[in-house]
């Protein structure tokens, strides 16, 4: 099995550093607004993983954290009225709630920068012994750059290029200008928690360092996070932590790409953000993830107006392929293994989603040749798909269920009165089993423009495809 690793910008053979046991840590959502598809394709990729070195046999310990505190919160906090605290934990409680309709699990450990301070501070108060940090008069605490000659192996570029066209703020307060605060003297009215340089908060990169610390030690395995997290959030991390450990702090980092919408980076500024809840309202989350799964983790993903309707349409289509086996044949009862080793090849080679999703056309082509055939065996390759595939949140559902909730979320295709009761008058022919006005009936459906196909507790109608 191979991964991507953004700091050697090579793929390498996974090891972990304990054999068998995964430590595995994603940056998760700043509560500061509700959860948009880029939070929702974050979350879905880091679970993906999770599951899949699972599958291969790994005893993973996956966290996650949610930023609960920071300036935007504070800020939307004050416009509301209510206590900084009080938002945040009302806004986790809406994100945990889409993404259970999203069908994504929870991590093994959410940690949450609050409910780390003591961490925090500590690892604050290590930097300062050991001559990697400074306070100011201010109150604030910075990582002094300078001190850890590694600074930039992430992003692969200079203090002075990272510092080109950058806002540097309260320069008078550093030693240099790419110093970062560690903690922020608190101002007026501001939530503050007290320390020995002041009441204040933490600053946002040392949360991940000290809560990770507290989790699993002097180092993981895995770390993840937006492509946009490299520089500086990611850059810091390790400049803090390996300051403090002096080892290696993540052997293997994952960045996932961002979320473009029509071409466009997706930002509240441009007004473009796509909140999970209202796509959820128009579509299945299995077509979301359809969507998302289609272009490989690494990637950018376009959002067309497309895209989504697209992704629908074609797990409406194998839906109702794995409906008329299922009623025909059963569920299977052994499955193909095959299908599983070939979706194992993929995603052994850098959680491919996308070269095991390109699988699924010719595997249902192959399903509906054998069902058309009368090959039971075609039952087996959709129980083997069913069970593969739900790794990546697909085919969970009951086949029926899954068609209604398509059909509730979408505008109903007004089918003509005509067609309509020539498929009422069918259905009742075959429940006669007058088989020859049943598929004369059939004929002059087809003749009309539509199609009619059977279940064992009814029949859909709709125009032919």
């Amino acid at each position: 099995m191979r991964i991507y690793n953004t700091l050697t910008r090579t793929k390498e053979e996974f090891v972990p550093l304990e054999a068998g046991k995964v430590k595995m840590y994603a940056c998760g959502i700043t509560v500061s607004g509700e959860a948009h598809i880029g939070h929702g394709f974050q979350a879905l990729i880091y679970d993906i993983m999770r599951k899949y070195l699972e599958k291969k046999g790994y005893s993973v310990t996956y966290a996650r954290n949610y930023t609960d505190v920071d300036d935007k919160i504070i800020a939307r906090a004050k416009e509301e009225g209510v206590p900084a605290d009080e938002y945040a934990a009302r806004m986790i409680g809406r994100i945990d709630e889409v993404m259970r309709e999203m069908d994504i699990d929870d991590p093994t450990l959410w940690l949450k920068a609050t409910e780390n301070i003591g961490n925090i501070q500590d690892f604050i108060s290590r930097l300062i012994q050991s001559g990697h940090a400074y306070a100011a008069p201010s109150g604030d605490v910075y990582f002094d750059v300078s001190s850890f000659p590694g600074y930039g192996c992430l992003s692969n570029r200079s203090v002075e290029d990272m510092l080109d066209g950058v806002r540097v703020e309260n320069a008078e307060d550093k030693r240099n200008p790419a110093d970062f605060a560690l903690w922020k003297a608190a101002k007026p009215g501001e939530i503050f928690w007290p320390s020995p340089w002041g009441d204040g908060r933490p600053g946002w990169h040392i949360e991940c360092s000290a809560m990770n610390r507290a989790a699993f030690g002097e180092q993981i395995d895995i770390h993840g996070g937006g492509r946009d997290l490299i520089f500086p959030h990611h850059e810091n991390e390790i400049a803090q932590t390996e300051s403090l450990t002096g080892k290696r702090f993540v052997k293997y980092w994952t960045h996932n790409g961002l979320i473009k919408v029509n071409g466009q980076k997706m930002s509240k500024s441009l007004g473009n953000s796509l909140l999970l809840e209202d796509l959820l309202k128009k579509y299945t989350n299995e077509a979301i993830k359809f969507a998302l799964l289609q272009t490989n983790y690494r990637n950018d993903i376009n959002i067309t107006d497309d895209l989504f309707p697209e992704a629908e349409r074609h797990l409406t289509a194998f839906y109702k392929i794995i409906r008329q086996v299922e009623d025909k044949f059963g569920k299977g009862s052994v499955g193909n293994p095959q299908i599983d080793k070939k979706f194992d090849e993929a995603m052994d080679d850098d959680f491919n989603t996308a070269l095991a999703l390109s699988e699924l056309f010719s595997l249902f082509r192959g399903v509906a040749a054998g069902l058309a055939a009368g090959d039971p065996a075609c039952a087996e390759d959709v129980r083997q798909i069913r069970q593969t595939y739900s790794l990546l949140g697909l085919f969970k559902k009951d086949a029926y269920a899954y068609l209604a909730e398509v059909a509730a979320k979408s505008p109903a295709e007004e089918i003509p009165a005509e067609v309509r009761q020539l498929a009422e008058r069918r259905w009742q022919a075959k429940k006669e089993k007058n088989w020859p006005l049943a598929d004369e009936l059939r004929a002059k459906i087809d003749a009309l423009g539509y199609s009619v196909k059977d279940g064992k507790e009814g029949y859909d109608v709709g125009r032919k495809q």
